[in-house]
């Protein structure tokens, strides 16, 4: 009897552990086409490479830094959240929207239409910047 409990014990332990490696091997992320031409891409991690053209912000010190880039169309810009808060990056004319982002997520936007873009954190309004797209 003792040897088939711990057949069952090590059986849902291996269930259990195939289940917690497969969910670490995706992305972590989800991509999603807005309203404002681009598409955007929230991540758990920073781990995957930057695609050649774009920029990387840094979200810390409820600030945007640098608060502003310029870009190509079609370039990805990725903000990294390295502050202890959780934040938002939010166009200010609904051109995306992050949702939430947690230290140490991040969320990328790629901006396909030339102009200039203004966002902003929804939680911590004073905190903005500008996208500049050519």
């Amino acid at each position: 009897m003792r040897s088939m409990a711990l057949r069952v014990s090590a059986a849902v332990i291996l269930v259990l552990a195939v289940a917690l490696v497969a969910a670490s091997c995706g992305s972590g992320g989800s991509t999603t086409t807005t309203a404002g031409g681009g598409t955007a891409t929230t991540g758990g991690s920073t781990g995957g490479s930057q695609p050649a053209g774009g920029a990387q912000i840094s979200i810390q010190n409820f600030s945007f830094s640098p608060a502003s880039v310029t870009v190509k169309a079609g370039d990805t810009v990725t903000w990294t959240n390295n502050d202890s808060a959780t934040h938002t990056v939010t166009g200010d004319k609904n051109e995306f929207n992050s949702g939430d982002v947690a230290p140490g997520a991040t969320f990328s936007f790629t901006f396909k239409t030339a102009g200039t873009v203004d966002y902003h954190c929804a939680i911590h309004p004073s905190m903005k910047g500008t996208i500049t797209v050519q």
